[in-house]
């Protein structure tokens, strides 16, 4: 155990002494700090089996045959390699993640970083978690990158390598919320890319590149498209929360 972990199980007591464990979904009284009530975990929506092979979206039928492709994948086949999503949006799901990155309640960061890395596959010291970046003006405005906060601690329960600054957001961009799938893109076209001391030392990397919600794949796309231009063999997605196809 490290010394960090040991202050702060020393420090346990005296923090839910002044700062009692509360539910963050419902206010519910708990006995520690690192999670939600029984009955917040059951709203929350987990993926499951069966699911596309591409892109593990979850499949309403009960059974699919093996190797099936959602049709969004059939349609217009994604550049990622999958996409590791630790819940389904839904309103707890959204509770938290406006929690974490609007009320700035950072201390979630380890218990959706767990959920996310439960959803991982194996991943080696080489893999590479990369961040979704921010905008520095946008950076400077929020305090904090949810994603890196996120990254940071997917890194050290699987102990791969934390890479912050792999992409940069070269133009500041207005909100994505309430534009479709194509303005979207059109949004971002040109808007992420590659630092230039990282551009030849992604050859044949492995990467996860982590963010907290996955909408539409716009910013997640442009991201990935960035990471394979410049050599990168895999680019799996992991996010806390994914929106289903048929709500956008």
């Amino acid at each position: 155990m490290s010394a960090r972990q040991l202050l702060a199980r020393s420090l346990a007591p005296v923090v839910d002494l002044v700062y009692p464990p509360r539910c963050p979904l419902c206010g519910e009284a708990l006995a520690a700090q690192d999670g939600l009530c029984t009955a917040c975990w059951s709203e929350l929506s987990i993926p499951g089996e069966p699911c596309c092979a591409t892109c593990q979206r979850p499949f309403g039928a009960d059974h699919m045959d093996e190797g099936a492709i959602c049709a969004p994948c059939m349609a217009e086949p994604p550049r990622h390699d999958g996409i590791a999503a630790a819940t389904l949006y839904n309103a707890a799901s959204r509770q938290l993640v406006l929690s974490f990155k609007h009320g700035r309640k950072i201390a979630l960061a380890p218990m959706m970083a767990r959920l996310i890395a439960a959803r991982l596959p194996e991943i080696t010291r080489d893999t590479i978690l990369v961040p979704v970046p921010l905008h520095p003006f946008r950076l400077w405005r929020r305090g904090f990158n949810q994603s890196v906060l996120l990254a940071h601690e997917i890194a050290r329960i699987r102990g791969a390598q934390l890479a912050v600054d792999v992409l940069r957001r070269r133009k500041s961009t207005p909100s994505l919320g309430g534009l479709g799938r194509k303005a979207r893109i059109r949004t971002l076209s040109g808007a992420i890319d590659v630092a230039h001391r990282w551009k030849s030392r992604l050859k044949d990397a492995d990467i996860v590149l982590v963010d907290d919600v996955l909408t539409s794949g716009a910013t997640t796309g442009a991201c990935v498209s960035a990471l394979k231009r410049a050599g990168a063999k895999k680019v799996l997605i992991a996010c806390f929360a994914r929106v289903a196809e048929e709500a956008l």
